[in-house]
């Protein structure tokens, strides 16, 4: 029994150790209010999206839950009304995968809303498909049309007296490459469609946000935008959202014990939205509430340049 119980302590203290070492992120705490101020967050009627918008409406902001699925965005409205007791809570259609709806919501959202100050790209996915226009659906979603949204919002963020654009990246961006030839023949950053390309596509779509965070710093340089990436930290609600059966499976007891709630999550995107004096760090990566290098990839101002370019091309920008 003695050797029982040392066992299950030492497994105790392994646990304990592993966790608040690694896995457990910091906290971000700041009592900055938002009484004003209006915030879009894409991908945000689930997860840390939703956990992000919750968090700043209970600071007051207006915020607008950019989403492609109208029931859930339209049930998430109404737990965040409720839980923030916040009203101006509003859902907004937006389906990155298609850039004619990016340049709908573009175009609705400068209609009636005066002001910007926030913008928070935080929808992303890891699975296989094409996107309404062709392009492979990680690329197409996680980058281009984020991408081309940034780009049609740019205006209405200069208006602000100080605005923020948070693009939520991964370290997993380490991973990322680009194949510019493969893009311009294929419309993709891989050339298959099992569960493995798309985690590859995944990868070198988080290098893509890495690369338009730095170019967009370089060019927003003298403006009162600034502009941010982030790792999240992984979250226990959204792994295995793709994976097959037999592949959650394996994954849910350790997704239990390790991962990150929602909340948890969004802290880092709530660092780099609110946090003071972060303005000379415009372009650079951020983890745990703390900044962090990105890949030899991810500092590369020539391919970050080319990125641009062919990102314009591809939505129709040049």
């Amino acid at each position: 029994m003695s050797v029982l119980l040392a066992v299950l302590a030492g497994v105790i203290a392994a646990y304990i150790l592993i966790y608040y070492s690694l896995c457990k992120g910091a906290r971000f705490k700041s009592n900055a209010t938002l009484k004003g101020k209006t915030a879009i967050v894409t991908g945000s009627n689930t997860g840390i999206g939703k956990a992000t918008a919750l968090d700043l409406a209970r600071r007051g902001a207006r915020v607008i839950l950019a989403c492609r699925n109208k029931q859930k965005a339209e049930a998430a409205v109404y737990d965040i009304r409720r839980e923030s007791g916040n009203s101006e809570v509003l859902y907004m259609h937006l389906d990155l995968a298609s850039l004619k709806s990016v340049r709908s919501f573009a175009e609705t959202f400068l209609k009636s809303e005066p002001r910007l100050d926030l913008l928070i790209n935080n929808a992303g996915l890891i699975v296989c498909g094409k996107t309404e226009d062709g392009f492979g659906m990680a690329f197409g979603v996680n980058h281009l049309g984020h991408f081309l949204l940034t780009l049609l919002l740019l205006d209405r963020l200069k208006e602000a007296e100080h605005s923020r654009v948070v693009n939520v990246s991964a370290l997993l961006h380490h991973l990322g490459s680009l194949d510019f030839n493969l893009l311009n023949t294929q419309k993709d950053l891989v050339t298959g469609q099992s569960f493995w390309h798309a985690f590859r596509a995944y990868c070198h779509s988080k290098l893509c946000n890495v690369l338009f965070t730095r170019e967009l710093a370089n060019r927003l340089e003298g403006t009162s935008v600034t502009c941010y990436c982030l790792h999240p930290g992984v979250i226990a609600t959204e792994i295995g959202r793709y994976m097959r059966l037999w592949q959650r499976l394996l994954v849910l007891p350790l997704s239990k014990l390790f991962f990150l709630d929602p909340e948890g999550g969004a802290q880092t995107t709530l660092y780099c939205a609110l946090q003071e004096g972060l303005e000379p760090l415009s372009g650079r990566f951020f983890s745990s509430c703390a900044l962090q290098s990105v890949s030899a990839l991810g500092r590369d101002d020539a391919l970050a340049r080319k990125l641009w370019e062919v990102s314009e091309r591809l939505c129709g920008l040049s």
